[in-house]
């Protein structure tokens, strides 16, 4: 039996951007394998490996376009093209230390990237449930280790949270100018924002990223080097979040649609917020041997030591529940490293063994 969010999907018309990423590609074969018709727009896969070109994500798609998301014209002429009923905007510049590197680029591809997506839908007149992914940085972070709530102010000390919290401010101000949710008989457009705890899974190779740093370390044999390895966040495993995406795209599309049409946290439960350390030392365990050093502290860009936030809203209106503790994420996304270790072309087949799983814990 399928759950109604997954069982919603079949022969719609979705629409990813950044279907080329670690969460991009993870969700574009989870919405094939429910029977909708997935068209992607993104860069080039932006690591090497990726588990985009690992799980053949493009041999399940229905169209895949390279694009910039900062390219009006080009992205225009794709969903003119594919009209999606569905859009999941994940294209982003996702890395903090990126973000200091280029902080010109975090927000231009963070925030015109977003305002170009929307405006292409404001100017097709395209009638869609649009979700657009954001982050648990968005908030203003005082690192007190209380958990932020929706309503909580956004902020950002660095280039990659600011630029993200900005991105927020674009989806607020089309919602309200253009997209307004109690207007939706006449638009045709319910606009989301999902913003989402640090994620964990296999296939993610993205740099000084701590999975993608763990088992390059590991497959090297060299000890893991954590910087900061006390530092606390929701932690998930990749597909609790793109749960939580997939439901509330389901609300949005529902004939109660305009009261979805707001910010959403997708994480853990409080208790379940861990360090590091418990994820690096679960890596290791899995890996099946292993070890990590926290080297002498030298000056590095600033990285907020605690972050929590509270995912109450999702679980009591979207019915959105956790369905693998943090410790069962972390065993699945080392056996995920390791099948793929011992078999690079098992990757695809490991992440769909992931979601069977995954939905039936759900229920499914």
């Amino acid at each position: 039996m399928s759950l109604p969010f997954l069982a919603w999907l079949a022969g719609r018309r979705v629409l990813v951007t950044g279907h080329t990423g670690f969460k991009g590609s993870w969700l574009s074969l989870w919405l094939a394998r429910h029977g909708a018709f997935v068209a992607g727009f993104a860069l080039e896969p932006p690591t090497e490996p990726s588990n985009f070109v690992a799980s053949n994500v493009e041999g399940m798609l229905t169209e895949h376009h390279v694009g910039d998301i900062r390219d009006q014209d080009r992205l225009g002429a794709v969903v003119d093209q594919f009209r999606p009923e569905v859009i999941f905007h994940l294209a982003a510049q996702t890395v903090v230390l990126d973000g200091y590197a280029s902080p010109a680029d975090a927000f231009s591809v963070n925030v015109m990237g977003t305002v170009n997506l929307l405006d292409v839908i404001r100017l097709l007149g395209l009638r869609c449930a649009i979700v657009a992914v954001s982050t648990d940085k968005v908030y203003a972070n005082d690192e007190s280790g209380r958990a932020f709530t929706e309503a909580r102010a956004l902020g950002g000390r660095d280039p990659y949270s600011a630029s993200k919290a900005a991105s927020e401010l674009a989806v607020g101000a089309y919602r309200a100018s253009f997209f307004a949710p109690e207007s939706i008989s006449a638009h045709g457009v319910a606009l989301a924002s999902a913003r989402a705890g640090n994620v964990i899974g296999g296939g993610d190779w993205t740099p000084h990223g701590l999975v993608a740093d763990t088992f390059r370390a590991l497959a090297a044999g060299r000890p893991v080097e954590l910087r900061h390895p006390g530092s606390i966040r929701p932690w998930q495993h990749v597909l609790e979040p793109l749960a939580g995406y997939l439901r509330l795209a389901a609300m949005l599309g529902g004939p109660e649609s305009g009261g979805y049409c707001r910010a959403w946290n997708f994480g853990p439960s409080l208790a379940r917020s861990v360090d590091v350390r418990h994820i690096v030392e679960g890596l290791i365990n899995g890996w099946g041997g292993g070890a990590w050093e926290s080297p002498a502290p030298r000056p590095s860009p600033h990285e907020a030591g605690v972050l929590r936030i509270s995912a109450v809203r999702a679980r009591r209106e979207l019915g959105a529940r956790t369905a693998w503790t943090v410790d069962e994420g972390v065993g699945r996304t080392a056996a995920w490293y390791r099948r793929y270790e011992d078999d690079p072309g098992s990757a695809r087949d490991a992440c769909l063994d992931d979601i069977k799983a995954y939905e039936r814990a759900l229920g499914a």
